[in-house]
């Protein structure tokens, strides 16, 4: 940070960046020094054949050139570890060594052209065996170092680089100028038409990445209409940021660094009463644990449990194949192979499954858990499409519509699609505003219900049985979650008894109005530390403004920065920031104040003039049960005996607690925060919960028994003594 200006362009890397690459080129470049050296070294060369010295020469050459690129690489490591991140000024004179780098990649890929001629006319023929087999060894390699170097340096090119430059330019002479003849401009909070042009060059560069990275999907008027809008989104997001990806690595390192000491400050002071952090939830005596010792609230969770396989069942057999790796062999039995009647035969509607309807086998298996009927199911995916399946549910009496959650690059579409859109409702409210790709998802599968009848078909589909009389109850995993909560928001006035489980729903998924009206009948479910309930565009635009802020605050260069959080490199000192602020209140009162008034502000953080996008909060649906995790202390004394050899190898204990939606507003980083999002996750976590409180219940009562087994003990042995004692006092 900022990026690296070279060629009269901005490139997407930073001048401290080229430490890695650097001392990777360096390696082999010193390598193949020593293995072409000890070949000039050690073989004999006839100079009097042909073939043989022109060998010997291009060895020679290819020496020399090797030498340049070792010296030139030394060079450019050593400049580029100056300095901290934002110290570009110590690195300036980095672009020169570029430059010679440049050149000197012009010779060898020149050397090694000729080179490959030599191998085309005389490797064949050479009478010389060894120095030919190392130099043809030697070319390769040269060559696929080549084709990587200019692999990365098309991944560094930013298409808006030279307008980005030329806008730079413009804005520093205006400054000079304006601070030479002391005089303000006009409307200078107003963007200029380089500031916009740059904008635009930015926009359609992020078009054409989503149009490669999504090049499968087929150009539809719906997914160009996509790219466009994730674009655009993109584009005001990173709003004339000038930073790299590298930058983004060490701000997460550090702010993940700056998160921990915070949170161990506030249990240090005692704010608000916090005495620990759960999973970086603030744990003080407010919190409301949920108490599953109750009856009714443990029938609850059992049904939250129970729900969650509908949720996880909709991913079909990709999710099934990757918990069950060992047991793959039993959806065996339940394949239609082309359609032929190997399988089990059913009633049930399947759209657009494969030829062997692998997704509908891996379903019926993950709902072996109860008697349940499968109505409809449809794997027809699309922008803004998701499918779902439609369920009788006779243990429950609830009719299920499930929702699957992201697992196509279309279902990343709708995903990104993430700004704010009026629900639509009847009559319409402005302020109830939904994740736009979720609402026409949740558009989408309403109209499907309605086109299909399929509710209506579940409620009649066995009369015998009283489905008629079933409760209609929503599911849905991440996006499925989002989706399944927006249209409960949609289905509700039709069916007042509706239900809605959300698990590990977006963070940016309903505004605040919507929120509370979803309270009375959607449940989320939140694990641990999952980022995805924790990311919508405003806590996004938060997390921003928090990497500028760690950012600035760093003082050592970045590979050192990025080094502390790499396994193999762990053991490292910390970075100076962090040992600075640990166990200084002041400080991290200080950072805290800093971080707040960069979240406020709107404004770039090095040139005021060009305001940064604020979009309205969004937050996760209903009621949230947070599943947190404790991990026990050694000299910890908070659990019995009984209990403490349950937890011999420190395993977490895993407890539930009502959450607010605002207390997601916070990316927490750390390295479960993806893993805590898998639904296999969420579900092992939910059972957990209840085999903690099952241990916990039968410790308890194993202690009790114990206590009143050496009470009874302790009162016999009394008694005996007292009648011993009066037998002998009588015979004296």
């Amino acid at each position: 940070m900022p990026g690296l200006v070279v060629f009269r362009r901005r490139w997407s890397v930073g001048s401290d960046d080229l430490v890695v690459p650097g001392a990777f080129l360096l390696t082999i470049h010193l390598i193949c020094f020593v293995i072409v050296g000890f070949s000039l070294g050690f073989f004999e060369y006839n100079t009097q054949i042909l073939s043989i010295k022109l060998l010997f020469y291009h060895l020679i050459g290819y020496l020399l050139i090797l030498f340049f690129s070792i010296c030139v690489e030394i060079g450019i490591c050593v400049i580029s570890m100056r300095g901290s991140i934002l110290d570009a000024e110590a690195r300036t004179s980095i672009n020169i060594w570029i430059y010679l780098k440049s050149l000197v990649i012009l010779f060898d890929i020149a050397w090694l052209v000729v080179g490959s001629i030599w191998l085309g006319h005389y490797y064949a023929t050479s009478p010389i065996d060894d120095p030919k087999k190392v130099y043809i060894a030697i070319i390769i390699c040269n060559w696929v170092l080549v084709v990587i170097t200019l692999i990365t340096i098309w991944c560094t090119f930013d298409a808006a680089g030279r307008s980005w430059v030329k806008m730079k330019k413009y804005q520093r002479s205006m400054r000079e100028t304006e601070s030479r003849f002391n005089y303000k401009r006009s409307n200078s909070m107003n963007r200029n038409w380089r500031q916009r042009k740059v904008m635009r060059a930015y926009q359609d560069s992020w078009d054409h990445r989503c149009r490669l990275l999504f090049c499968c999907m087929g150009s539809s008027e719906r997914n160009r209409n996509s790219f466009t809008d994730i674009a655009r989104l993109l584009s005001d997001f990173f709003r004339e940021l000038d930073v790299v990806p590298s930058d983004v690595v060490a701000g997460l390192v550090l702010l993940r660094k700056f998160q921990r000491l915070e949170r161990e400050a506030i249990v240090r002071q005692r704010k608000n009463g916090t005495y620990e952090f759960l999973s970086g939830v603030p744990i003080t005596e407010r919190t409301q644990f949920l108490a599953l010792n109750d009856a009714k609230n443990y029938d609850f969770f059992q049904t939250v449990i129970h729900y969650m396989y509908f949720a996880q069942g909709a991913y079909g057999w990709p999710m099934y194949v990757i918990i069950n790796r060992t047991k793959m062999w039993h959806l065996l039995p339940e394949l239609k192979c082309f359609g032929c009647c190997c399988g089990s035969g059913d009633e049930a509607e399947v759209i657009q499954d494969n030829c062997c309807l692998c997704n509908y086998a891996a379903l019926k298996k993950t709902l072996q858990l109860g008697d349940i009927d499968i109505v409809y199911a449809t794997y027809h995916v699309d922008v803004g499409e998701t499918p779902f399946f439609v369920a009788i549910d006779y243990t429950q009496r609830a009719i299920v519509i499930s929702i699957r959650g992201t697992l196509s690059m279309k279902d990343i579409l709708t995903d990104l699609n993430a700004e704010g859109e009026v629900l639509p409702l009847h009559p319409p409210r402005d302020d109830w505003l939904g994740h736009k790709g979720m609402v026409q998802a949740a558009i989408y599968i309403r109209n499907k219900l309605q086109e299909e009848n399929l509710i209506e078909k579940a409620l009649q589909r066995n009369p015998d049985r009283h489905t008629h009389t079933f409760d209609l109850v929503l599911v849905g995993h991440s996006l499925g979650a989002g989706t399944a909560a927006i249209l409960a928001i949609l289905l509700k006035p039709d069916h007042p008894t509706l239900q809605c489980f959300s698990y590990s729903p977006p963070g940016g998924l309903l505004s605040m109005p919507a929120v509370e009206y979803s309270k009375s009948f959607i449940t989320s479910v939140v694990l641990g530390k999952d980022v995805v309930p924790r990311i919508g565009l405003n806590q996004m635009e938060a997390l921003r403004a928090d990497l500028i802020n760690a950012i600035q605050r760093s003082v050592d260069p970045k590979w050192k920065t990025i080094s502390c959080s790499v396994i193999c490199c762990g053991c490292g000192p910390e970075p100076t920031s962090v040992v600075n602020m640990s166990g200084q209140d002041t400080h991290i009162n200080q950072y805290q104040e800093e971080r707040g008034t960069a979240r406020s502000t709107s404004a770039h953080p090095t040139d005021s003039s060009i305001a940064l996008t604020l979009h309205q909060p969004l937050y996760p649906p209903g009621r949230i049960i947070h599943i947190v995790r404790h991990h026990p202390k050694p000299d910890e004394q908070k659990y019995d005996s009984g209990w403490r050899n349950v937890l011999k190898n420190r395993e977490p204990v895993y407890q539930a607690i009502w959450a607010d939606s605002t207390d997601f507003d916070e990316v927490l980083i750390s390295p479960v925060m993806l893993q805590d999002h898998m639904p296999d996750k969420v579900l092992a976590a939910l059972k957990k919960v209840v085999s903690c409180r099952e241990r916990t219940a039968k410790a308890c009562t194993t202690r009790r028994r114990n206590d009143n087994t050496t009470i009874t003990t302790s009162t016999t042995v009394t008694t005996t003594t007292t009648t011993t004692t009066q037998d002998t006092d009588t015979r004296l």
